[in-house]
Protein backbone atom coordinates (compact mmCIF):
# COMPACT_ATOMS: atom_id res chain seq x y z
CA UNK A 1 0.00 0.00 0.00
CA UNK A 2 1.67 3.30 -0.91
CA UNK A 3 1.63 6.08 1.42
CA UNK A 4 -1.42 7.99 -0.34
CA UNK A 5 -3.64 5.30 0.29
CA UNK A 6 -2.35 5.02 4.02
CA UNK A 7 -2.82 9.30 4.13
CA UNK A 8 -6.35 8.51 2.64
CA UNK A 9 -7.51 6.34 5.26
CA UNK A 10 -5.80 7.52 8.31
CA UNK A 11 -7.55 10.92 7.24
CA UNK A 12 -10.77 9.44 8.94
CA UNK A 13 -9.66 8.02 12.21
CA UNK A 14 -9.94 11.65 13.79
CA UNK A 15 -7.56 11.08 16.59
CA UNK A 16 -5.65 13.76 17.98
CA UNK A 17 -5.06 15.52 21.62
CA UNK A 18 -8.34 16.94 21.75
CA UNK A 19 -10.06 18.30 24.53
CA UNK A 20 -13.71 19.93 25.88
CA UNK A 21 -14.98 22.33 28.23
CA UNK A 22 -18.71 23.30 29.49
CA UNK A 23 -19.76 26.42 27.36
CA UNK A 24 -20.93 29.54 28.71
CA UNK A 25 -23.51 30.47 25.92
CA UNK A 26 -26.76 30.49 27.98
CA UNK A 27 -29.19 27.87 28.35
CA UNK A 28 -30.88 25.82 26.02
CA UNK A 29 -34.56 26.82 25.29
CA UNK A 30 -36.22 23.55 23.39
CA UNK A 31 -39.20 23.83 21.25
CA UNK A 32 -42.60 23.71 23.42
CA UNK A 33 -44.36 21.72 20.56
CA UNK A 34 -44.64 18.22 21.41
CA UNK A 35 -43.39 15.30 19.35
CA UNK A 36 -45.98 14.85 16.19
CA UNK A 37 -47.53 11.33 16.80
CA UNK A 38 -46.06 7.97 17.32
CA UNK A 39 -42.02 7.97 17.00
CA UNK A 40 -41.14 5.44 14.06
CA UNK A 41 -39.21 2.35 15.09
CA UNK A 42 -36.25 2.78 16.89
CA UNK A 43 -36.25 7.00 16.74
CA UNK A 44 -37.29 8.94 19.40
CA UNK A 45 -38.15 12.89 19.11
CA UNK A 46 -35.35 15.61 19.54
CA UNK A 47 -37.94 18.74 19.86
CA UNK A 48 -35.42 21.17 18.47
CA UNK A 49 -34.61 24.89 20.07
CA UNK A 50 -32.17 27.06 20.69
CA UNK A 51 -28.74 25.97 22.05
CA UNK A 52 -24.96 26.98 22.83
CA UNK A 53 -22.93 25.21 20.47
CA UNK A 54 -19.23 25.41 20.63
CA UNK A 55 -16.80 25.00 23.68
CA UNK A 56 -14.50 27.30 25.71
CA UNK A 57 -11.06 26.94 25.27
CA UNK A 58 -10.20 23.65 27.28
CA UNK A 59 -6.83 24.37 28.13
CA UNK A 60 -7.81 27.08 30.07
CA UNK A 61 -10.34 25.16 32.16
CA UNK A 62 -10.00 22.50 35.20
CA UNK A 63 -11.19 19.76 33.79
CA UNK A 64 -11.22 15.53 32.63
CA UNK A 65 -8.35 15.34 29.79
CA UNK A 66 -8.24 18.91 29.25
CA UNK A 67 -4.63 21.02 28.81
CA UNK A 68 -3.76 19.12 25.47
CA UNK A 69 -4.95 21.27 22.74
CA UNK A 70 -6.99 24.97 22.44
CA UNK A 71 -9.80 23.65 19.61
CA UNK A 72 -10.43 26.80 18.09
CA UNK A 73 -12.37 25.20 15.61
CA UNK A 74 -15.10 24.55 18.31
CA UNK A 75 -15.17 28.29 18.70
CA UNK A 76 -16.73 30.97 18.89
CA UNK A 77 -19.57 29.68 21.06
CA UNK A 78 -22.72 30.59 19.17
CA UNK A 79 -26.58 30.78 18.95
CA UNK A 80 -28.17 28.02 16.87
CA UNK A 81 -31.57 27.15 16.73
CA UNK A 82 -33.44 23.86 15.13
CA UNK A 83 -36.99 22.44 13.72
CA UNK A 84 -37.15 19.23 15.83
CA UNK A 85 -36.70 15.76 14.00
CA UNK A 86 -36.94 12.27 14.91
CA UNK A 87 -33.09 10.58 15.38
CA UNK A 88 -32.18 6.79 16.00
CA UNK A 89 -32.13 6.07 19.57
CA UNK A 90 -29.04 3.85 18.93
CA UNK A 91 -26.21 3.58 16.49
CA UNK A 92 -26.86 1.92 13.63
CA UNK A 93 -26.24 -2.20 14.53
CA UNK A 94 -24.29 -5.13 11.84
CA UNK A 95 -28.25 -6.51 11.83
CA UNK A 96 -29.65 -3.34 10.41
CA UNK A 97 -27.29 -3.16 8.10
CA UNK A 98 -27.43 -6.58 7.15
CA UNK A 99 -30.90 -5.92 6.31
CA UNK A 100 -30.00 -2.98 4.11
CA UNK A 101 -27.16 -5.26 2.28
CA UNK A 102 -29.91 -7.83 1.73
CA UNK A 103 -32.22 -6.03 0.26
CA UNK A 104 -30.20 -3.73 -2.31
CA UNK A 105 -27.25 -6.04 -2.56
CA UNK A 106 -25.14 -2.56 -1.71
CA UNK A 107 -21.26 -3.05 -1.58
CA UNK A 108 -19.82 -1.02 0.77
CA UNK A 109 -16.19 0.71 -0.04
CA UNK A 110 -14.16 -1.18 2.15
CA UNK A 111 -15.20 -4.48 0.22
CA UNK A 112 -14.65 -2.42 -3.24
CA UNK A 113 -10.65 -2.70 -5.24
CA UNK A 114 -9.86 0.43 -5.01
CA UNK A 115 -8.94 2.34 -8.67
CA UNK A 116 -5.49 2.57 -9.76
CA UNK A 117 -6.14 6.04 -11.05
CA UNK A 118 -7.35 7.38 -7.85
CA UNK A 119 -3.75 6.38 -6.40
CA UNK A 120 -1.44 6.79 -9.05
CA UNK A 121 1.86 5.14 -8.91
CA UNK A 122 0.52 2.29 -6.44
CA UNK A 123 1.59 -1.22 -7.54
CA UNK A 124 -1.10 -3.64 -8.44
CA UNK A 125 -0.39 -5.76 -5.78
CA UNK A 126 -1.51 -2.55 -2.94
CA UNK A 127 -4.64 -2.09 -4.48
CA UNK A 128 -7.24 -4.57 -2.29
CA UNK A 129 -9.82 -4.14 -0.52
CA UNK A 130 -9.72 -3.36 2.80
CA UNK A 131 -9.94 -0.58 6.08
CA UNK A 132 -8.29 0.45 8.92
CA UNK A 133 -7.80 -1.64 12.75
CA UNK A 134 -6.82 -0.80 15.60
CA UNK A 135 -3.45 -2.74 16.59
CA UNK A 136 -2.19 -1.97 20.99
CA UNK A 137 1.88 -1.34 20.40
CA UNK A 138 3.70 -3.54 22.47
CA UNK A 139 4.59 -1.33 25.25
CA UNK A 140 3.96 2.90 25.20
CA UNK A 141 4.85 4.94 22.60
CA UNK A 142 4.73 8.67 21.71
CA UNK A 143 1.81 10.07 21.04
CA UNK A 144 2.27 12.22 17.68
CA UNK A 145 2.08 9.28 15.94
CA UNK A 146 -0.79 7.69 15.33
CA UNK A 147 1.00 5.53 12.39
CA UNK A 148 2.26 3.63 15.35
CA UNK A 149 -1.21 1.70 16.54
CA UNK A 150 -3.12 1.67 13.31
CA UNK A 151 -3.00 -0.76 10.51
CA UNK A 152 -4.26 -1.17 6.87
CA UNK A 153 -5.98 -5.06 6.86
CA UNK A 154 -6.88 -6.05 3.84
CA UNK A 155 -10.19 -8.25 3.70
CA UNK A 156 -11.16 -6.11 6.32
CA UNK A 157 -14.80 -4.79 6.08
CA UNK A 158 -18.26 -4.77 8.03
CA UNK A 159 -18.78 -8.33 7.54
CA UNK A 160 -15.01 -9.19 9.15
CA UNK A 161 -14.52 -6.03 11.27
CA UNK A 162 -11.38 -7.49 12.96
CA UNK A 163 -9.62 -8.73 9.95
CA UNK A 164 -10.78 -11.55 7.34
CA UNK A 165 -11.21 -14.46 9.79
CA UNK A 166 -13.14 -12.37 11.91
CA UNK A 167 -17.52 -11.52 11.18
CA UNK A 168 -20.36 -10.52 12.74
CA UNK A 169 -21.99 -13.76 14.34
CA UNK A 170 -23.07 -12.98 17.85
CA UNK A 171 -22.51 -9.33 17.38
CA UNK A 172 -25.49 -8.68 15.62
CA UNK A 173 -26.43 -5.56 17.92
CA UNK A 174 -23.04 -4.23 17.79
CA UNK A 175 -22.70 -0.68 16.14
CA UNK A 176 -21.57 -1.41 12.78
CA UNK A 177 -18.18 -0.11 11.50
CA UNK A 178 -15.58 -0.06 8.59
CA UNK A 179 -18.49 2.49 7.05
CA UNK A 180 -17.64 5.60 4.90
CA UNK A 181 -19.82 8.47 4.86
CA UNK A 182 -21.11 7.10 1.08
CA UNK A 183 -22.00 3.86 2.57
CA UNK A 184 -23.56 5.94 5.54
CA UNK A 185 -25.07 7.65 2.88
CA UNK A 186 -26.72 5.48 0.97
CA UNK A 187 -28.24 3.20 4.00
CA UNK A 188 -29.98 6.52 5.31
CA UNK A 189 -31.27 6.85 1.74
CA UNK A 190 -32.64 3.14 1.59
CA UNK A 191 -34.33 3.74 5.29
CA UNK A 192 -36.13 6.80 3.98
CA UNK A 193 -33.89 8.55 6.55
CA UNK A 194 -30.66 11.48 6.19
CA UNK A 195 -27.41 11.83 7.88
CA UNK A 196 -28.13 14.41 11.00
CA UNK A 197 -26.46 17.79 10.68
CA UNK A 198 -23.56 18.61 12.98
CA UNK A 199 -25.64 21.06 14.61
CA UNK A 200 -28.83 18.44 15.38
CA UNK A 201 -26.24 15.60 16.15
CA UNK A 202 -24.79 18.16 18.84
CA UNK A 203 -28.06 19.60 20.08
CA UNK A 204 -29.13 15.92 20.48
CA UNK A 205 -26.04 15.01 22.19
CA UNK A 206 -26.52 17.23 25.02
CA UNK A 207 -30.32 15.88 26.24
CA UNK A 208 -31.26 19.06 26.87
CA UNK A 209 -28.56 20.35 29.61
CA UNK A 210 -26.38 23.52 28.69
CA UNK A 211 -22.87 24.18 30.30
CA UNK A 212 -21.95 20.58 31.47
CA UNK A 213 -19.18 18.63 29.83
CA UNK A 214 -20.58 14.96 29.69
CA UNK A 215 -24.20 13.96 28.22
CA UNK A 216 -24.89 12.79 31.65
CA UNK A 217 -23.97 16.22 33.60
CA UNK A 218 -20.96 17.48 35.42
CA UNK A 219 -18.45 14.23 36.62
CA UNK A 220 -16.85 11.81 34.22
CA UNK A 221 -18.04 8.83 36.78
CA UNK A 222 -20.81 9.86 38.48
CA UNK A 223 -21.27 7.44 42.03
CA UNK A 224 -18.14 5.63 40.62
CA UNK A 225 -20.26 4.64 37.48
CA UNK A 226 -18.95 4.30 34.00
CA UNK A 227 -21.00 6.04 31.69
CA UNK A 228 -19.95 5.51 28.02
CA UNK A 229 -17.54 2.97 26.21
CA UNK A 230 -13.92 4.98 26.40
CA UNK A 231 -10.78 3.39 26.69
CA UNK A 232 -9.08 3.15 30.08
CA UNK A 233 -5.37 2.38 30.86
CA UNK A 234 -2.34 3.37 29.13
CA UNK A 235 -3.27 4.29 25.53
CA UNK A 236 -2.59 2.77 22.89
CA UNK A 237 -0.96 -0.54 24.78
CA UNK A 238 -4.23 -2.18 26.87
CA UNK A 239 -7.29 -0.93 27.46
CA UNK A 240 -8.51 -2.89 30.63
CA UNK A 241 -11.81 -2.51 29.83
CA UNK A 242 -13.03 -1.43 33.22
CA UNK A 243 -16.01 0.03 32.05
CA UNK A 244 -17.23 -3.22 30.55
CA UNK A 245 -15.75 -3.50 27.19
CA UNK A 246 -12.51 -3.76 25.24
CA UNK A 247 -13.58 -2.62 22.24
CA UNK A 248 -16.98 -1.21 20.45
CA UNK A 249 -19.77 -2.63 22.75
CA UNK A 250 -23.21 -3.43 21.90
CA UNK A 251 -25.16 -0.68 21.43
CA UNK A 252 -27.95 0.81 24.83
CA UNK A 253 -25.26 -0.64 27.23
CA UNK A 254 -24.96 2.82 29.29
CA UNK A 255 -27.55 4.93 30.25
CA UNK A 256 -29.44 7.07 27.54
CA UNK A 257 -29.28 10.83 28.06
CA UNK A 258 -32.25 13.12 28.46
CA UNK A 259 -33.55 12.46 24.76
CA UNK A 260 -33.35 8.54 25.32
CA UNK A 261 -30.03 8.78 22.90
CA UNK A 262 -27.68 6.10 23.66
CA UNK A 263 -24.19 6.04 23.37
CA UNK A 264 -23.70 9.79 22.04
CA UNK A 265 -20.58 9.62 24.25
CA UNK A 266 -17.74 7.16 23.45
CA UNK A 267 -18.53 3.81 21.21
CA UNK A 268 -17.87 4.55 18.03
CA UNK A 269 -17.55 7.69 16.10
CA UNK A 270 -20.52 8.79 13.57
CA UNK A 271 -20.70 10.57 10.70
CA UNK A 272 -22.25 14.02 10.05
CA UNK A 273 -23.37 15.49 6.69
CA UNK A 274 -21.54 18.62 7.35
CA UNK A 275 -18.46 19.51 5.56
CA UNK A 276 -15.32 19.62 7.67
CA UNK A 277 -14.29 23.76 8.26
CA UNK A 278 -12.07 24.85 11.12
CA UNK A 279 -13.62 28.46 10.75
CA UNK A 280 -17.39 27.26 10.17
CA UNK A 281 -18.23 28.36 13.68
CA UNK A 282 -16.86 31.96 13.02
CA UNK A 283 -18.75 31.78 9.66
CA UNK A 284 -22.25 30.92 11.80
CA UNK A 285 -21.39 33.31 14.37
CA UNK A 286 -21.87 36.44 12.08
CA UNK A 287 -25.29 35.40 11.26
CA UNK A 288 -26.71 36.01 14.94
CA UNK A 289 -29.24 32.53 15.82
CA UNK A 290 -28.18 30.87 13.15
CA UNK A 291 -31.58 28.36 12.22
CA UNK A 292 -31.04 24.87 10.61
CA UNK A 293 -27.32 25.04 9.71
CA UNK A 294 -26.20 22.97 7.30
CA UNK A 295 -22.31 23.40 7.31
CA UNK A 296 -20.06 25.08 4.82
CA UNK A 297 -20.17 24.80 1.02
CA UNK A 298 -16.97 23.14 1.06
CA UNK A 299 -14.36 21.84 3.20
CA UNK A 300 -11.02 22.59 4.53
CA UNK A 301 -8.75 20.96 6.61
CA UNK A 302 -5.09 22.96 7.24
CA UNK A 303 -3.30 19.83 8.53
CA UNK A 304 -4.31 18.15 5.00
CA UNK A 305 -4.92 20.79 2.75
CA UNK A 306 -6.82 19.45 -0.60
CA UNK A 307 -7.79 15.90 1.56
CA UNK A 308 -11.71 17.26 1.81
CA UNK A 309 -13.56 15.75 4.93
CA UNK A 310 -16.94 15.34 6.51
CA UNK A 311 -17.48 15.89 10.64
CA UNK A 312 -17.41 12.92 12.96
CA UNK A 313 -18.99 13.60 16.16
CA UNK A 314 -19.34 11.57 19.36
CA UNK A 315 -15.76 10.19 19.80
CA UNK A 316 -15.34 6.50 20.32
CA UNK A 317 -13.94 3.03 22.21
CA UNK A 318 -10.60 4.53 21.29
CA UNK A 319 -11.17 8.15 23.15
CA UNK A 320 -8.57 8.22 26.47
CA UNK A 321 -8.07 11.08 28.78
CA UNK A 322 -4.38 10.57 28.09
CA UNK A 323 -4.50 11.21 24.36
CA UNK A 324 -8.52 11.80 23.03
CA UNK A 325 -11.12 13.25 25.01
CA UNK A 326 -13.69 13.76 22.71
CA UNK A 327 -16.25 11.70 24.35
CA UNK A 328 -17.11 15.14 25.97
CA UNK A 329 -19.71 17.47 24.60
CA UNK A 330 -18.79 20.05 21.76
CA UNK A 331 -15.72 18.05 20.71
CA UNK A 332 -15.47 17.61 16.97
CA UNK A 333 -14.07 14.71 14.66
CA UNK A 334 -13.30 14.90 11.09
CA UNK A 335 -12.77 12.23 8.71
CA UNK A 336 -12.09 11.89 4.82
CA UNK A 337 -15.27 10.85 2.82
CA UNK A 338 -14.42 7.33 1.41
CA UNK A 339 -12.09 6.33 4.42
CA UNK A 340 -13.51 3.85 7.12
CA UNK A 341 -12.12 1.78 10.22
CA UNK A 342 -13.28 -0.14 13.18
CA UNK A 343 -14.35 2.99 15.31
CA UNK A 344 -16.30 4.45 12.98
CA UNK A 345 -20.44 4.35 12.09
CA UNK A 346 -23.30 6.35 12.07
CA UNK A 347 -26.99 7.27 13.10
CA UNK A 348 -29.88 8.84 11.07
CA UNK A 349 -32.57 11.43 11.47
CA UNK A 350 -35.80 11.86 9.99
CA UNK A 351 -37.79 15.16 9.73
CA UNK A 352 -41.46 15.22 10.88
CA UNK A 353 -43.87 14.40 7.62
CA UNK A 354 -41.84 12.35 5.42
CA UNK A 355 -42.62 8.63 5.08
CA UNK A 356 -40.34 6.49 6.21
CA UNK A 357 -39.66 3.35 4.09
CA UNK A 358 -42.00 0.30 5.55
Amino acid sequence: MNQKTLSLCLAALSLGSFAHAADDGGETVPNPAPAPGAAPAGMVWIPGGEFAMGTKDPTKMSCEGTGHDPMPDARPIHRVALDGYWMDATEVTNEQFAQFVNATGYVTVAERKPRAEDFPGAPPEALVPGSIIFTPTPGLVPLDNFIAWWRYEPGTDWRHPDGPRSDVTGHEKYPVVHVSYEDATAYAQWAGKRLPTEAEWEFASRGGLAGKPFAWGEELKPAAKWMANIFQGPFPVKDSGMDGYVGPAPVAQYPANGYGLYDVAGNVWEWCSDWYRPDYYEQLAKSGVARNPQGPADSFDPSEPGVPKRVHRGGSFLCSDQYCTRYMMGSRGKGEPSSAANHIGFRCVLNPGLPKRD
